[in-house]
């Protein structure tokens, strides 16, 4: 309405650049689409053939949960029940129970933040991975498996679009931040800033704060900082970068309160986003 330039990095929903794609946003950090990749992917690859979703009734959790669907089943499995919980949600106790009698290989978590730790911990506390079953967490922060604690959240495995102890660049950033915050940060805490200096630099490349001026010139320039190496915005909107497969540590493992993810797999960016011959953006020129 006001012709000004909209960087979404906290939110999830794919359809931000692809059928509600607007040349007025940029989509940064990730989306329900690598998240599915990544996660259900890799899963399904280890056995986890039948999935039971627990899924959150919301835009969100309804992209998520049709990622999902998507990828389980291109990889050969099936989406053998879900359910809707609302948004949000602090006893999950009967959709667990619901989850254990599908004797479904994997319960797979449609779902964010305190959804998704409330139902990890009900998870816990009723032994699903104890009776053989795997729990997919499709969207989980560092904040989250800090909060439950390595020895909750230990095994779980997921997608993430950066974690802080990467490499030097990655640690000597994550330092600063924590200095001033007095936690580690986690992916949209990189990326937010990323964005933000991605965007600055525009304006002073360009000499305008014109929506569509900036929002070009940040697609012309390629994005190589502490947040992204070779990332690019394409004319969807959609930044596309590598995605990481990572595995929380167990107790053991882990040496300090925030060493807590082992990357397991890189996401190449052009794997881990949805290709642009299948968007249904308006921007594209199919």
């Amino acid at each position: 309405e006001n012709d000004k330039l909209g960087i979404v990095s906290g939110s999830a929903a794919s359809s931000i650049t692809n059928e509600h794609c607007t040349p007025n946003h940029i989509h940064y950090v990730y989306d329900t689409y690598p998240l599915a990749n990544g996660t259900a992917s890799a899963v399904v690859a280890e056995g986890g053939k039948t999935w039971y979703l627990l899924t959150a009734d919301y835009a969100f959790g309804h992209a998520l949960e049709a990622d999902v669907t998507r990828v389980v089943e291109a990889n050969g499995g099936e989406i053998v029940g879900s359910i809707r919980h609302p948004f949000p949600t602090q006893d999950f106790s009967s959709f667990i129970l619901q989850a254990q009698a599908s004797g479904a290989d994997v319960v797979g978590l449609a779902n964010a933040g305190a959804d998704t730790t409330n139902a990890i911990t009900t998870a816990s506390e009723f032994g699903v991975t104890q009776s053989g079953q795997t729990l997919a967490a499709l969207l989980l922060f560092l904040t989250d498996v800090h909060a439950l604690g390595a020895e909750v959240a230990q095994g779980i495995q997921l997608t993430t679009g950066w974690y802080w102890d990467m490499n030097d660049e990655t640690r000597a950033w994550s330092d600063r931040f924590m200095e001033e915050t007095g936690v580690r940060p986690t992916m949209v805490h990189a990326g937010i800033y990323s964005s933000a200096i991605q965007y600055l630099n525009a304006v002073q490349e360009t000499g305008s704060d014109d929506a569509q001026t900036v929002r070009k010139q940040m697609m012309d320039t390629p994005i190589n900082d502490m947040f992204a190496k070779n990332g690019r915005i394409r004319e969807d909107g959609r930044m596309v970068h590598d995605m990481y497969l990572a595995e929380v540590k167990t107790p053991a493992e882990s040496k300090n309160e925030w060493d807590l993810y082992e990357i397991l797999r890189t996401i190449p960016a052009d794997e881990a986003y949805r290709p642009l011959s299948e968007s249904k953006c308006k921007l594209i020129n199919n």
